[in-house]
């Protein structure tokens, strides 16, 4: 791995991405509170002053190789999210806060630190919504539209951050593809932004909570969330499009080209909506304990597919007012995720079948021992490696879950074994509200620097699906990692095949 290329492709997503500090800092300017703009106006000039002096000092190559395209992604979310957290820092959170907010923010975790809303101005909360809108599949499709502009192939990075499936049937042509992607992101937020003025939210609102809908992120500039609105008919438009954030995009560019039946043919898009919906009439049957109402269907189905999509808004203080039967149900929708190929966190739908199929076939082959059972998955027959590696992540997701649970409660004396894994999956599974402090009219502001550091780290590893990580710290990859290109700026065959 050359780390010297690695260094000047981030140095120039980093210069690409600076212009984003442009519209918290117009806002403030437009409001009168220049002392803020300034602060946005010095994060921009140290964003793009990083940036020019990385993409200056090391080279470029028009080839990645896979350890490179691995580093440049993990890399590049930990740097931006970094410098994100500079206008935080001018605000007054306390530097592990505002790296916390920040990175909770890119990787459209939804956790946060804040407790006095009332200290922050509209710029403060139309930045942290952007963040999170870079962090949806924004950045994804952001990435491979302008990489080729540096002279380097997208595809790469494209494959090392975004979760494909076999499910999705992306364009062979990428960029192209990424082209869509972004259209269809940009679209369906403004969409929802408009949809949401006509029911009553203010310009200011509209925008912010379509930027943390669709990127499945759930900051909102009000201390309670949804529920601070009173707006029922915003709540079943926010159900709709929380449910198109956790769906694959590419399964939507297909339905909004004119392939209507492209959702219903989508056997994960299937198993996602069906299991909301049980889950959903669960929640209203618990809530009234009988035959739901409509006001309990509207309740247990926003925060079924808020946490199923790892959206993370509250339409009400389940924490507080939901036995614990109900909580049950969505400690198990944070565990399942949404489809592949969306903005959502968490191991996704098609791994959770793909697994199951693979149990299945291992069972019968228990029976039978010399049968041969090819695994299909509409239609097609899926690989090995591709079973392993699915395998693989869903039970590295769920030792996440457990591991980080523990060592949250191992740092933090204080902290009960419920929220401690509760915080756990929520931060590592980029949902955002846990139990307890944390739930969802909570916050975080109460652990300490390291239990903040560690769910800091749960939320950029889970956001990487963990793997790019792992892989990273693979011997293979620090044998023939190097500075410098080199004389020839390529690798030797030998390195080839390691990197």
């Amino acid at each position: 791995m050359r780390l010297s290329l690695v260094f000047g492709v981030i140095g120039h997503l980093i210069l690409l991405f600076a212009p984003a500090f442009l519209p918290p800092l117009g806002l403030a300017f437009f409001q009168g509170h220049y002392d803020v703009a300034g602060h946005f106006a010095i994060a921009l000039a140290v964003t793009a002053g990083l940036g020019w002096a990385l993409s200056r000092l090391f080279p470029r190559s028009p080839l990645l190789w896979r350890a490179e395209a691995m580093a440049i992604v993990a890399g590049t979310w930990l740097v931006v999210g970094i410098l994100c957290a500079v206008p935080y820092v001018f605000a007054g959170l306390r530097p592990v806060d505002a790296v916390f907010e920040s990175i909770s923010g890119l990787t459209t975790t939804g956790a946060t630190i804040l407790t006095d809303f009332s200290q922050y101005d509209d710029a403060f909360f139309l930045w942290r919504a952007m963040t999170q809108w870079f962090g949806g599949l924004g950045v994804i499709a952001l990435f491979v539209v302008i990489l080729p502009r540096l002279g380097i192939a997208g595809r790469q990075l494209f494959f090392a951050e975004a979760s494909i499936s076999t499910s999705e049937g992306i364009s062979p042509q990428i960029r192209d593809a990424a082209r869509k992607l972004w259209l269809l992101y940009t679209g369906l937020t403004a969409a929802l932004a408009i949809l949401l003025m006509i029911v009553g939210f203010d310009l200011y609102d509209g925008i912010v909570h379509a930027l943390t809908t669709m990127s499945a992120g759930g900051f909102s500039p009000n201390d309670r969330s949804i529920e601070g609105f009173g707006n029922a008919r915003a709540e079943w438009i926010f159900v709709v499009f929380m449910v198109l954030s956790g769906t694959s995009f590419p399964l939507q560019w297909r339905f909004f080209s004119g392939r209507l039946g492209a959702f219903f043919r989508d056997g994960e898009f299937v198993v996602y909506l069906l299991f909301m919906a049980a889950a959903s009439v669960a929640l209203g049957m618990l809530l009234t304990g009988g035959f739901p109402t409509l006001e309990s269907l509207r309740q247990g189905s926003f925060q079924v597919t808020s946490l199923t999509s790892s959206t993370g808004y509250a339409s009400v203080d389940y924490e507080a007012e939901w036995n614990f039967a109900a909580k049950a149900i969505l400690v198990l929708v944070m565990l399942v995720g949404g489809c592949a190929g969306s903005a959502c966190g968490g191991p996704k739908v098609i791994r959770y079948i793909l697994t199951l199929k693979f149990l299945r076939r291992e069972m019968t082959q228990v029976l039978h021992p010399t049968a041969v059972i090819p695994l299909r998955y509409r239609g097609r027959k899926v690989s090995n490696p591709i079973i392993r590696a699915v395998v693989t992540l869903v039970i590295l997701y769920f030792a996440g879950y457990v591991g980080v649970g523990l060592l949250l409660v191992i740092v933090e004396p204080n902290l009960d074994l419920t929220t401690g894994m509760s915080a756990s999956l929520a931060c590592f599974g980029n949902i955002g509200p846990a139990f307890g402090p944390a739930g969802p009219m909570g916050s975080y502001a109460g652990f300490s620097v390291a239990g903040k550091l560690l769910l800091t780290f749960s939320m950029w590893l889970g956001r990487l699906e963990i793997v790019t990580i792992f892989a990273l710290l693979h011997p293979h990859v620090w044998r023939y990692t190097r500075l410098g290109m080199g004389r020839s700026g390529s690798l030797s065959p030998t390195e080839r095949a390691e990197g």
